[in-house]
This record gives C-alpha cells, sequence and structure tokens, in this order.
C-alpha cells in the first residue's frame, strides 16, 4: 500500500484526501511599532520625497529663475521646494523654461499631494484623533452606572448581548471588552460600548467602571482566561454579580472559588437539552423557550413584592406561575411548605407568558 493510500485510510469522511501541494498557511508575525517610531517612519519618508524635489530642482536649477539676483543658488533651490512644496509662492523664484513647468506639473506636483498626506494624516493620528478618542471616553465614563460589562465577545458573548437588547437593555449600557477589533464592530454596530482591551488587567477593568456595574457576564473562550477575569473583577469589585461561562466540569468549582455567582457550562447544558429530548418530543424546545425573549413564556427571577408577602407562591400579582423560592441563601420547590408564605426578601423564580406586541395593544384598548 503507498503512503498516499495509507494517509487516504485515515482521513475523515468528507474532507478532501488530496495531499499534494503545501497545506500550511504562510508563517506571519503581527510588527508591533510603537508611537514614535511610527511618527519617525512618516517624518522619514516626507523628508524623502522633499530630497528628490531638492534634487530635481537642483538638476533642472537653469529652468529658474530668481527675480533678485538672477542667480539660483543650492540654498534658493531649498527654499524654492519648501514654498513650492506647501504651496506658498512668493513669486521670487519661478519656473521659467517649459521643461521646468513640466517637472513642475508632472513629479513636483504628486510630490506635494504626498508630503501634504503624510502631514495631515499624522496629525490626524497623532493629535486630532487621540484627543477625540479621550474625549469620547472620558463623556462615556461619565455615564457608565448601573451598566453590564461582557467580557468576551465571541459566540456565548454576543448571543447573550443579543439576548439583552431583545430584553429591553439599552446597547448604551452595555460596555463589551475584547482584544479582537473585527468582533468588536459587531458589538459597536448594535449600539453598544467597546474596548479593544485585554480584560484580565486592573487599568481595564477600572477604565470601565467595573465597581460600578450592575452585572459582569465573562466569557473568554478559555476556561483559565475566564476564571482568570472572575478573580480580577471580584478583587475590584467585591459586591458585583458576577456569570462566567465553563466548558470543563472541573472547572465549575474553581470558577466559584474565584468570586463567580453563576457558572454556565453550555457544554451540559447541551446534554441536558439531548437527555430531554429523549424523554419527550417537546421538554427541549420548551426550555429553549423559557430560555429566550421570543418564545411564548419566559423565566424570570425577581424579589417578592410588599402585596405578595404572606401569601403562597400560587399566588403571585403577576399572574405567573411560581417555581422556587430562594430565602436565606436555601432554595425551595413550590410544593414545599414555606412557599405557602412568602417573606420579604425572598426571590422568586417565575414563568411568565411574553407579551406581545399585539397584546401590549389589546391591553391599552
Amino acid at each position: 500500500m503507498s503512503r498516499e493510500k495509507q494517509v487516504d485510510t485515515i482521513a475523515p469522511q468528507g474532507r478532501s484526501r488530496s495531499f499534494r501541494g503545501p497545506r500550511y498557511q504562510p508563517l506571519r508575525r503581527a510588527v508591533k511599532i510603537p508611537v514614535w517610531g511610527d511618527l519617525g517612519i512618516r517624518l522619514g519618508l516626507a523628508l524623502f520625497l522633499i530630497s528628490i524635489v531638492v534634487m530635481i530642482h537642483w538638476w533642472d536649477r537653469e529652468g529658474l529663475v530668481d527675480n533678485l539676483d538672477g542667480e539660483v543658488s543650492f540654498l534658493d533651490v531649498i527654499y524654492f521646494t519648501m514654498i513650492s512644496i506647501t504651496t506658498t509662492g512668493f513669486g521670487d523664484i519661478a519656473p521659467i523654461s517649459d521643461r521646468a513647468r513640466l517637472v513642475e506639473a508632472v513629479i513636483v506636483t504628486p510630490i506635494r499631494f504626498a508630503v501634504f498626506f503624510i502631514f495631515v494624516g499624522t496629525a490626524y493620528n497623532f493629535i486630532i484623533k487621540r484627543s477625540w478618542e479621550k474625549w469620547r471616553m472620558a463623556r462615556i465614563q461619565e455615564q457608565l452606572s448601573q451598566h453590564i460589562v461582557v467580557l468576551g465577545f465571541g459566540i456565548s458573548g454576543s448571543q447573550s448581548v443579543d439576548e439583552l437588547i431583545e430584553r429591553g437593555t439599552d446597547p448604551s449600557c452595555i460596555v463589551v471588552i475584547d482584544p479582537s477589533e473585527e468582533r468588536l464592530h459587531d458589538a459597536e454596530r448594535l449600539g453598544c460600548n467597546v474596548m479593544a482591551a485585554d480584560a484580565t488587567r486592573d487599568e481595564t477593568l477600572k477604565a470601565v467602571h467595573i465597581d460600578q456595574a450592575q452585572n459582569v457576564l465573562v466569557s473568554a473562550g478559555r476556561d483559565d482566561t475566564s476564571i482568570l477575569i472572575v478573580l480580577t473583577v471580584r478583587a475590584l469589585a467585591p459586591h458585583v454579580p458576577i456569570s462566567v461561562v465553563v466548558r470543563a466540569d472541573d472547572n465549575e468549582s474553581l470558577a466559584r472559588q474565584a468570586g463567580a455567582n453563576n457558572v454556565i457550562n453550555p457544554v451540559k447544558f447541551t446534554g441536558l437539552l439531548l437527555a430531554g429530548s429523549a424523554k419527550g418530543a417537546h421538554i427541549a424546545e420548551y426550555l429553549a423557550d423559557l430560555a429566550s425573549v421570543s418564545g411564548r413564556v419566559q423565566l424570570i427571577e425577581r424579589e417578592v413584592t410588599e402585596a405578595e408577602c404572606g401569601k403562597s407562591i400560587g399566588e403571585l400579582s403577576s399572574g405567573g406561575r411560581g417555581l422556587r423560592v430562594y430565602r436565606n441563601g436555601e432554595a425551595l420547590g413550590f410544593w414545599e411548605s414555606e412557599c405557602q408564605a412568602l417573606q420579604t426578601g425572598d426571590v422568586i423564580v417565575e414563568i411568565v407568558p411574553t407579551v406581545t406586541g399585539e397584546q401590549k395593544g389589546d391591553g391599552s384598548d
């Protein structure tokens, strides 16, 4: 058996089995240029273009005339180049021959535009843009309070932001932090505040006023990174609720020890849906219905109202179906006797019908 056939026997079905030619991406590495290095490159390029114009003018100096003394020296050439590049044009030195004017039109003018754009671009990047971004960030920071911070805008993070907006959360009250500019473009189109940064750094979280946040949602894509982010957030914001996504069962306890209030394992939840579908055709559909705001019913959590104190969990003023009561950190089912008399401070988990646009209209008529 040939080597190619041996490889084909272990290739997964549905994949291309041809291994001829290179099957790797070109080797590359991000180039990190410091601010002053970038500035030096821009200025160096501008000086290089100006020196080319000086050389051209010096070579064609016979086509220039000096209206003061009639002689064009090297200093006059430098002077004429600078006033020509900057389009100042005092008129004391001017091209008089057809060749000199052709050089000015065909060669010097494009270089003049190139130098102009270099200086304008440099001024924009290093002065105007940075000042504008600092001003905008300061204005956004002033309004950050009781906001939701989403750390990681991958699949889970983006889905959570979409669901929050569907549930009525103002996108301007959502802050998304992710190192990927491409992902942040999607979040920015939704109207969210975005920051391209490392969420494990204290200065990043302080910049978004993490201690004043209403909730923090962590989905970094890796369990170790997510747990490190939870540790950092908990150190800076001891009382802010934190929800984190982890994918390994043995990391759930670590995430809770790090300070997470809610630990979500999508792999385990998917398994629950699969197992439920095996016991009933509609169980998985109903669970998804409960979790999404677009379904017919919603699963919500709220504090008991003053009017509901003393009543049973089956007599909620919202008209919903009470499922569970959290009292002093203990979960109580609707069938337990403690749920027959709600108390101040109880947290209720209930199912309520989703209010659609038509239902809202019917209720107002």
